[in-house]
């Protein structure tokens, strides 16, 4: 594998689905023998110290300040174009991360510190993979673009301006064409980490390039079941109760679904709710706590493998409640401990959650429907069972690291005709 140098360039280091699946492929690509280097402008702090003993070959981007590069970003921001005025992404081509790589794996872009305009001057001399990880690669504004297929023909009086990240006007079109233009002059390949995601991009701007689906992996050894009454046991949960999980970082975005959730749970009988306990996790789902109306029991944020293996083995079922999504990483993460996931059937969540297999899913905005899905698994104690074996035997065969990393090895592979 000496051959194989490879660069993976993320917004930042520390929180979120995006960095925790790009550094997991950066770390299983080390483990399987590959120079394998991990740069980010931002760490947050507290996650990032958590993991000072495991920062083999990452590399932070510096942004120095630049009163000029400020007025560019704050005049392009009024004009509604996000992210094309910083050029600090350029300092990278003189780090010996970027010089000695054979190969540029992109991860999550859209930050201040990265102008899309300068992928042509990054990918001149280097072949670049980049890794989707939401929509916004390939429309005018948005992460996600929930019922709007403007994206297709170029955007334009966009129907979600406030959808992150929000624009302070309307400049769809504009930065649309942009980015076509930035990608007509750029040598990459698509990785998409959901079948959705990947027929989203052919039918996208990006249909220019080769387009892969490789899914997420997760560490099947981090996260395993465990005894499931020595984790309720731990985690001061009385005997005999059902377990409902929950996380969510931000209760006020409004993809992810914690209205539809509250309205769900609001639809479960008096008399199951009376003998079922909710675990929530992340910095805001506490705020469900008082509108659940059933017991609730609040871990808050959540850094470490072991304690999340621990909450999803103590728990029954996991709900997802997103509107939209890529494919999940929690629901994967809760799957590895053999824990059913109640979804909707939106985006890339139907490629875990496989109804009767690995979950069920519910019709997309139908709370009735999901707690349908709840009642059912919670009172179905062997249907829960049977799909508890097949999370763990999906995640084990199909979402391993193992497995994502040798998808991506044949992949750079074939890119560098190794």
């Amino acid at each position: 594998m000496n051959s194989l140098n490879i660069l993976h360039i993320n917004n930042w280091f520390g929180l979120g689905g995006a960095f925790i699946a790009a550094y997991n492929l950066h770390q299983s690509l080390s483990r399987a023998g590959v120079e394998s280097f991990f740069a980010y402008k931002d760490e947050i702090h507290g996650v990032f110290q958590e993991k000072a003993n495991d920062l083999k070959n990452t590399v932070q981007i510096v942004q120095r300040k630049n009163q000029f590069v400020d007025l560019a970003n704050s005049i392009t921001r009024r004009i509604g174009l996000n992210y094309v005025a910083n050029p600090s992404i350029a300092a990278l081509k003189h780090q010996a991360c970027y010089q000695n790589a054979a190969l540029l794996n992109f991860h999550l872009l859209h930050d201040d510190y990265f102008s899309y305009l300068m992928l042509p001057s990054l990918t001149r001399d280097k072949p670049a993979v980049y890794t989707l990880h939401d929509m916004w690669s390939f429309t005018g504004h948005c992460a996600y673009s929930y019922d709007c297929l403007k994206w297709q023909t170029g955007c334009g009086k966009c129907p979600y301006p406030n959808a992150l990240p929000p624009i302070q006007r309307d400049a769809t079109s504009l930065e649309w064409k942009l980015k076509n233009w930035a990608y007509r002059h750029s040598n990459l390949t698509i990785v998409a980490p959901s079948r959705w995601l990947a027929e989203c991009a052919k039918q996208s701007m990006l249909n220019c390039f080769p387009i892969h689906h490789i899914p997420h992996g997760i560490d099947t050894v981090a996260y395993q079941p465990l005894d499931q009454q020595q984790c309720q046991t731990e985690l001061g949960i009385p005997q005999h109760k059902k377990v409902l999980i929950f996380g969510a970082q931000d209760m006020t975005n409004r993809r992810k679904g914690g209205d539809l959730l509250l309205k769900a749970l609001s639809y479960i009988p008096k008399s199951l709710k009376a003998e079922t306990v909710l675990l929530t996790f992340g910095d805001e789902a506490k705020t469900i706590s008082n509108a659940a109306e059933m017991e609730v029991l609040h871990l808050g944020y959540i850094s470490s493998d072991r304690l999340k293996a621990v909450a999803y083995s103590a728990a029954d079922l996991f709900l997802f409640p997103t509107r939209a999504d890529v494919c999940g990483l929690v629901s994967l993460e809760a799957a590895a401990c053999g824990t059913p996931t109640v979804a909707f059937n939106v985006g890339g969540v139907p490629d875990l959650v496989r109804p009767g297999i690995t979950g069920y899913l519910a019709k997309p905005e139908n709370a009735d429907d999901f707690s349908n899905g709840i009642v059912q698994l919670l009172e179905d104690v062997n249907l829960r069972d049977r799909m508890s074996q097949n999370c763990r035997k999906v995640a084990v065969e199909e979402y391993s690291l193992e497995v994502q990393a040798q998808r991506y090895i044949q992949l750079y592979q074939q890119i560098l005709n190794l």
